[in-house]
C-alpha cells in the first residue's frame, strides 16, 4: 500500500501542473478541471515520490507538477504493475493503461537538466469508478 504525496491538475494544457491538495476525479475523464482529462486511455498520470527525490538529488530542481503529473505515489513501484492493473483510493478505481510514454519534443525540464523521467517513470491510467482523494490518503493496488 502506498500514500498519495501529491494531487495536481492544470487548467490549460502546456502548462505545468499545480498542487491542489485535494480534488473529484471523475469516471471516464479524469481529475476534475485538469486540461489533460477526457475520453482516452491517459486520463490521470501518475509518478513516484522516490524517483522524483532521486532526480532531485542529481540536480533536479522540480516542483510537485512539474512532470505533468496528477498524483505523486510513495511506496508503490508504479513502473512494474502490468497493464490493467487496477488501483485503488478510497472509492475511486484507476486501470493502468501504459507505462510511460513517448515524448515527442524535449521538455523544459530536459532543456534546464538534460533530463526528464516521466517517460521512463510514469504511468497512466483511465478511472473506473470515481471519487475523491487527497494528499495523505492510501492507494493500494487491487488484485
Amino acid at each position: 500500500m502506498g500514500i498519495i504525496k501529491a494531487v495536481c491538475i492544470s487548467e490549460k494544457r502546456g502548462t505545468d501542473k499545480k498542487n491542489i491538495h485535494k480534488c473529484e476525479v471523475i469516471k471516464g475523464f479524469g481529475l476534475k478541471n485538469d486540461a489533460h482529462g477526457g475520453d482516452w486511455h491517459r486520463q490521470v498520470s501518475l509518478i513516484s515520490f522516490e524517483k522524483i527525490e532521486e532526480f532531485k538529488k542529481r540536480g533536479g530542481d522540480v516542483v510537485d507538477g512539474s512532470f505533468g503529473e496528477n498524483l505523486i505515489v510513495t511506496e508503490i513501484e508504479l513502473t512494474t504493475l502490468p497493464i490493467g492493473t487496477k488501483l485503488k483510493i478510497n472509492d475511486v478505481v484507476l486501470e493502468v493503461t501504459q507505462i510511460g510514454k513517448e515524448c515527442h519534443s524535449h521538455c523544459e525540464i530536459f532543456k534546464k537538466v538534460g533530463d526528464c523521467i516521466m517517460p521512463r517513470e510514469g504511468i497512466f491510467a483511465r478511472v473506473l469508478v470515481g471519487g475523491f482523494i487527497e494528499e495523505g490518503d492510501a492507494i493500494q493496488v487491487v488484485e
